[in-house]
């Protein structure tokens, strides 16, 4: 089976079952987003650039064996795909990619964060954090949830980037943002940014994330994308939320025709929608071949992203490579 349906069975099913070898060191744990306060996750690459993350699951269909030092075997559908567990930098592979702030005051109903007992991590520590990963990484990449203020968040994320830009690493940052959050992050010499707009309408953002502004978050990619250029700009929309392939087809059309890189993010079930159904690995597969299109077609391509999720691959079938 090719690598794309593969991908896009372990995306559908959203975990493994680990055995073999002990593999402790090669999973990791999310601070931020619905994968928050799991037991973990891990990376799977068969090579050639290609991986693909999944939580941790004794009871899933799909098993990885380890077969030590990294080596190891997909099992899924009566195939076998050999291939290696990737070790997470910090949270992903060859990225040091950190949620300074893993509580938020907005409540988006795909999201636990509210619910867990997060806390600010403080500049000299995520300094250190990215010292103890150095010489393994090609980025960083900074998220963050809102802790007090939109504003007051954009504000601290600053000193962050500030404190880190003497590694001489490009930097990445995806946070909720206000206006004049592009040009300031611009100023500071961040190489990418990612504003979400999560939903292919905004009437389901309406209704995800209540006190958030989806227009507002259109306003900064546009504006962002004069200053980053095209395809230095990234917005995560999630799949699974009740919008139709229609609906995900004109919202990546639009974001693509203004430079802007659409990651097409599975819904991972969790928060008040934790009883919603993965996307299945058909329409996965289907978006897939419309996404691919679009870039095409806008001169975009994702093999070009230096941080942050397009970079990575393994949460998103990402076209030009995955095939």
């Amino acid at each position: 089976m090719e690598w794309k349906r593969l991908k896009a069975r372990v995306l559908e099913t959203g975990s493994v079952r680990l055995s073999g070898e002990s593999s402790d060191e090669y999973v990791s744990r999310s601070a931020a987003g619905p994968s928050a306060g799991t037991p973990g996750s891990l990376f799977f690459s068969p090579g050639g650039g290609r991986r693909v993350r999944a939580g941790v699951d004794d009871n899933s269909p799909i098993e990885v064996v380890h077969r030590g030092g990294g080596a190891a075997d997909l099992l899924i559908d009566g195939e076998s795909v050999a291939g290696r567990l990737e070790p997470a930098a910090l949270h992903c592979p060859r990225q040091a990619y950190i949620t300074v702030s893993g509580t938020c005051i907005f409540r988006c109903r795909y999201c636990p964060v509210p619910e867990l007992p997060g806390r600010r991590k403080e500049v000299g520590e995520i300094v250190r954090m990215v010292e103890s990963v150095a010489d393994r990484i090609d980025a960083v990449s900074i998220t963050s949830g809102v802790a007090s203020s939109i504003e007051e968040e954009e504000a601290y994320v600053i000193d962050v980037v500030a404190a880190l830009r003497p590694f001489d690493l490009p930097i990445g940052v995806s946070i909720y943002p206000c206006p004049g959050t592009p040009a300031r992050l611009h100023a500071l010499g961040v190489a990418e940014v990612k504003f979400n707009i999560e939903t292919a309408t905004p009437e389901l953002f309406s209704e995800m994330c209540p006190g958030l502004s989806w227009e507002g978050v259109r306003e900064s990619l546009s504006s962002s994308v004069a200053l980053f250029g095209r395809g230095r700009v990234y917005s995560n929309v999630i799949v699974g939320l009740g919008e139709t392939d229609e609906d995900l087809e004109r919202v990546m059309e639009d974001l693509a025709a203004g430079g802007v890189i659409p990651v097409l993010r599975p819904l991972t079930p969790a928060a008040s929608l934790a009883g919603m159904p993965r996307p299945s690995a058909e329409r996965l597969l289907s978006l897939f071949e419309v996404h691919g299109r679009i870039l095409r077609r806008a001169g975009l391509d994702p093999c070009r992203a230096l941080t942050m999720c397009a970079a990575c691959t393994g949460c998103d079938l990402t076209p030009g490579r995955d095939a």
